[in-house]
């Protein structure tokens, strides 16, 4: 099943494209006729399309990978954030600072001094090492790192894959991805060039309303792709697989332990209930047995086989298992009494 609907495509108004002098002709291929000057996409390629850039996306997140949501157009920062922080992925939304991805190392550093910065207490300025001024400075600059960095706060390596919006307007993007082999997928316009894209979608990537539902297409098949991740299946696993969880450390001791034990020849798990069941049943014939020697010691004859189990207490039982072999003197004692 599609994971959208023409209906929501046309209604989101993703089929608008550019004005026709202001078109790239490599997208010819994508237009599906021209009205009132302006390009319109073919929608039925768009969908083939989501559907392919949305497999994508949930099979590189399924097998531990990260998404970097990038949108600096003013129609693209809040969706752009608001889909990222919903499924904990990375986001530029403010500036693209140059070397984001080349210059990941100082970029890095960056993240730590803010991460350093997060924890000074501002409004405590007596009890604080700083000069007022030297705390306002600190906070101006926590404030400009938050500002273009805080996307990325918690993103310790370059992203597996990157989401763009507009790839005219973020071109430092597209070119530090393609320059590290970065997949790239994004909304393509009519004045976009689709070689530069892996992933491409036709598309309008003006409009709000457009971008807002593709981003969250993308922020859907991201939350997928980390369920399939946490239930520790990824797509063809049966479904018992899906409702396992982890070990803890306790259980993951004991199941080495046991496994050590059958390494070393112990009994199974399953032979020592085996043979607590036998010694369970055998309790009541041991003492029903019992009983009986002690009825015929008592108005038997001490000569009796039963009456030499019953003078003899501290002797083994094992023998007295043996239910014929004592029962039937013990009988026959009770018949010569009467």
């Amino acid at each position: 099943m599609a994971v959208v609907t023409m209906r929501q495509l046309l209604e989101s108004g993703v089929h608008f494209g550019h004005q026709t002098r202001r078109w790239n002709p490599k997208m010819k291929r994508f237009i599906f006729t021209e009205r009132n000057g302006i390009y319109i996409v073919d929608l039925q390629q768009s969908l083939t399309y989501i559907d392919s850039a949305y497999n994508f996306v949930k099979e590189t997140v399924a097998h531990g990978g990260t998404i970097l949501f990038v949108g600096t157009k003013k129609q693209a920062q809040e969706p752009v954030a608001e889909q990222a922080a919903r499924v904990g992925m990375p986001y530029v939304n403010q500036r693209w600072l140059g070397g984001m991805l080349t210059n990941f190392q100082t970029v890095n550093k960056r993240l730590q001094r803010l991460k350093e910065l997060e924890l000074v207490d501002f409004d405590d300025v007596a009890g604080s090492a700083f000069t007022k001024k030297e705390l306002l400075i600190m906070r101006r600059e926590r404030d400009k790192l938050a500002k273009t960095l805080g996307g990325i706060r918690d993103m310790t390596k370059v992203p597996s894959a990157i989401w763009i919006v507009d790839t005219n307007k973020e071109h430092l993007a597209v070119d530090e991805a393609r320059k590290l082999g970065i997949p790239i997928v994004a909304i393509l316009d009519t004045n976009c060039d689709p070689d530069v894209v892996d992933y491409k979608i036709p598309g309008n990537d003006d409009a709000i309303r457009a971008v807002s539902l593709l981003t969250r297409v993308i922020a859907d098949a991201a939350a997928e792709g980390l369920m399939q991740r946490h239930s520790g299946r990824s797509g063809g696993t049966d479904a018992a697989a899906a409702d396992a969880e982890p070990l803890a450390e306790w259980e993951r001791e004991l199941l080495a332990g046991a496994e050590a034990d059958l390494a070393g020849g112990a009994t199974t798990p399953t032979e020592a209930a085996q043979a607590e069941t036998t010694e369970a049943a055998a309790e009541p014939v041991v003492a029903a047995t019992d009983a009986a020697a002690q009825d015929a010691a008592t108005v038997g004859d001490d000569s009796t086989p039963a009456g030499e189990a019953a003078e003899a207490p501290g002797q083994d039982a094992a023998p007295a298992i043996d239910v014929p072999d004592v029962a039937t003197p013990a009988t026959e004692g009770d018949a010569a009494s009467k």
